[in-house]
């Protein structure tokens, strides 16, 4: 995602962004600003890309997969949080799960990870954590 070094996959044509479900964020689109948050975000949404546009009377932070179309557009109204995702995957959902239990295990910080990339997928584990937060993706 957003902390890759890698090249992204083209995304040639934005998904439809004005349909999907929206709901209040738990979680802005700001926390993406910050490296560490992007770095354990992308545990989340590996595949997912940053967009951002001006849409109407609003901008919009907008998480893109271009292989399955899904997307979660964030952006702030009236002092509130929201999100629109459409498409198979709930991109920002996942995302407010996976930064929730990051949260819950205290934030700990990149030299706290353990980072595994078994044949069926990676994982990222925090040594910190008393519970063992763990996301398998």
């Amino acid at each position: 995602m957003l902390a890759r070094p890698q090249l992204a996959p083209p995304l040639d044509l934005l998904p439809d962004i004005s349909g999907g479900t929206e709901r209040e964020a738990v979680v802005g689109a700001g926390v993406l600003t910050d490296w560490t948050t992007r770095f354990v975000t992308q545990f989340a949404v590996p595949t997912a890309q940053l967009v951002k546009l001006r849409s109407g009377r609003h901008d919009e932070e907008i998480l893109v997969e271009a292989e399955t179309g899904s997307f979660a557009a964030l952006h702030e109204e009236d002092s509130r949080r929201v999100v629109r995702q459409g498409g198979p995957d709930a991109l920002w959902d996942a995302v407010e799960d996976h930064l929730g239990r990051w949260h819950a295990a205290g934030t700990p910080t990149l030299e706290e990870a353990a980072v595994r990339v078994p044949p069926q997928g990676r994982s990222i584990h925090w040594r910190r954590a008393q519970k063992g937060v763990t996301h398998h993706g």
